[in-house]
């Protein structure tokens, strides 16, 4: 649901490691999204570190938090968020929750491209804006990628505790407006 104050563009930076520990600047993830008034797209440049792609075809995937992604997520006032997860093969996965890990809308049908480069990949994803949570909104973005003992997980907003936990909604900062 749009609301009167939908933010310019605006960047963010995924720059840590989930409990606060800097990166390698090699490492930051960069996202920039554009807020529209029927659909808002969301960009990715982020390393590439070659982990397997799901074995399903390019598209919606389940469980794609279990391989290397970038996740974008937006969150209202209340407990009401959007979850998009973007892969570096073009795999993706869109989620509408309504309290925490609550899902009550998945594999939406997200328009997304990804393009690997070297040792880097970009992603775009655009989505109706109908599917945002009420405002005003709180966001935060995180990475993931790696295998067993060296998965890692990063935040934009790190927090703390004993775990990587990417539904703590307390966590999550304004979105900045106009």
């Amino acid at each position: 649901m749009q609301t009167q104050n939908t933010p310019a563009t605006f960047t963010m930076h995924v720059s840590d490691l989930w409990n606060g520990e800097a990166l390698r600047p090699e490492d930051k993830i960069d996202l920039s999204i554009e807020p529209g008034a029927t659909a808002w797209t969301v960009r990715v440049s982020a390393p590439f570190y070659g982990d397997p792609p799901p074995r399903a075809p390019a598209g919606p995937t389940w469980a794609l938090w279990e391989h290397e992604v970038v996740e974008w997520f937006i969150a209202g006032p209340g407990e009401e968020y959007l979850e998009l997860e973007l892969g570096p093969h073009g795999h993706h996965l869109a989620l509408k929750l309504s309290g925490v890990r609550n899902i009550i809308e998945r594999e939406l049908p997200l328009s997304y491209h990804a393009q690997i480069t070297g040792s880097r990949w970009t992603g775009t994803a655009t989505f109706p804006a109908s599917w945002l949570p009420p405002g005003p909104w709180r966001v935060n973005a995180y990475g993931i990628h790696g295998a067993g003992a060296r998965r890692t997980y990063l935040a934009a907003y790190p927090y703390p505790g004993a775990e990587p936990d990417f539904h703590r909604l307390d966590t999550f900062r304004p979105l900045p407006s106009r």
